[in-house]
């Protein structure tokens, strides 16, 4: 296999897993009503179920269901997701940094650009906290 092929495929193969992602939530949040579109001053109540909910839907291809950096995408990626149990990591960064990466994706923080922004987020900050909140439930 060629190196172009070493980057390339991975980086496609992720592609694809995200727009099938984001393609699967949108028609589920389509047929309910989505945490995702409250409004925009984020003063709807967002529960944790909202929060995980969310985060099946877009980020557990990667991620993983338990957050270690082991979903079924992540296995073509390099480099692998960040696992969110890791203790050292859950101290080095603020809650800020980690909303940023959600927002912005990989490439807004000098990470992968692999991993894709939410940018709606940044509209709907209770959804926002939740999921930050459940990114630290993580935490061993």
């Amino acid at each position: 296999m060629t190196q172009f092929a070493r980057i390339t495929l991975p980086l496609l193969l992720a592609a694809g897993l995200t727009l099938a992602c984001n393609d699967k939530s949108k028609s589920a949040s389509a047929s309910s009503s989505s945490a995702a579109a409250q409004p925009a001053t984020g003063a709807a109540t967002v529960t944790a179920a909202d929060a995980k909910k969310y985060f099946t839907q877009k980020c557990e291809v990667c991620h993983g269901t338990t957050g270690k950096g082991d979903g079924v995408g992540a296995a073509s990626l390099e480099p692998k997701p960040r696992a969110f149990g890791d203790d050292a990591w859950q101290a080095s960064v603020t809650d800020e940094h980690i909303e940023k990466v959600i927002v912005g994706g990989g490439a807004a923080v000098g990470k992968s650009p692999v991993m894709p922004p939410a940018p709606d987020l940044k509209k709907n900050e209770a959804m926002l906290k939740e999921l930050v909140k459940y990114i630290r439930s993580f935490k061993h």
